[in-house]
Parts: structure tokens; C-alpha cells; sequence
């Protein structure tokens, strides 16, 4: 059972639009996974922006790939480096912890993630 950094068991990020290393709805990793994709995010369209300034176009549709492209407000395992690199940037998008796999922990705090940490309850107000 893979845990998140909470230390409970991890959950899944997303099946609409199909997330994940495996495309299985959550942000499992093993040693193939060069990109470690286990942050769950709900992007922003700022981290979207920065993705595609940085060469990664997660908005554009691929459909080859079964990939509609991603808009503000779709949760995405993202790339644990990618989300560290954006909070440096400022534009670090909300965290869902109990999605977000423990290895995470290897590039940014459990406190940097809880200080990004989406919250629906908060979200609504």
C-alpha cells in the first residue's frame, strides 16, 4: 500500500482528466517514473503558464495520448521537481495532500506543501 504525506493510505488525484505516472487516477511512482509525478496539484492557470514557459504544455490536447488538456481547477500529478521549482517561482499550485505520495518529501517539506494545501472548504468561501 503506498502512503501519502500525510502517512495514511494514498488516494486518488484524478480520474477526469486521467492522471498519473500509470494513467490510473492516482500519483503512484516506481523507479521508471524518472519525473517523479506525485505531487497532486489543482493547477492554476499561472502554473500553467510557467509549465509552458518551461517547456512543458500541459494545455494543449493530444488526443493520440488520450490528453484533453489540462485548465484551471483539474487536479494533475505533477512532476515533484516542476512543483518545488514553482514555488520558488511564486506560482506554486494548491496541493491535495492525502492524493500527494510520500515521496514527495525528497524535494520539498511536508510544511511547504501544507502551506499550499487545497482545501474545499476554503475554496467555496
Amino acid at each position: 500500500m503506498s502512503r501519502n504525506v500525510l502517512g495514511t493510505e494514498l488516494q486518488a488525484c484524478s480520474f477526469d482528466p486521467l492522471t498519473g505516472y500509470f494513467r490510473d487516477g492516482c500519483c503512484e511512482t516506481d523507479e521508471s517514473d524518472r519525473g517523479s509525478h506525485v505531487v497532486c496539484a489543482r493547477v492554476t492557470q499561472e502554473f500553467l503558464l510557467y509549465s509552458l514557459e518551461r517547456g512543458n504544455d500541459l494545455m494543449t490536447p493530444h488526443p493520440e495520448w488520450r490528453f484533453a488538456g489540462l485548465k484551471p481547477g483539474d487536479r494533475w500529478c505533477l512532476c515533484a521537481l516542476r512543483w518545488s521549482e514553482a514555488l520558488a517561482a511564486g506560482v506554486a499550485p494548491p496541493v491535495v495532500l492525502e492524493c500527494t505520495h510520500e515521496k514527495a518529501l525528497q524535494w520539498v517539506s511536508l510544511a511547504q506543501l501544507q502551506s499550499h494545501a487545497w482545501c474545499p472548504a476554503s475554496a467555496a468561501r
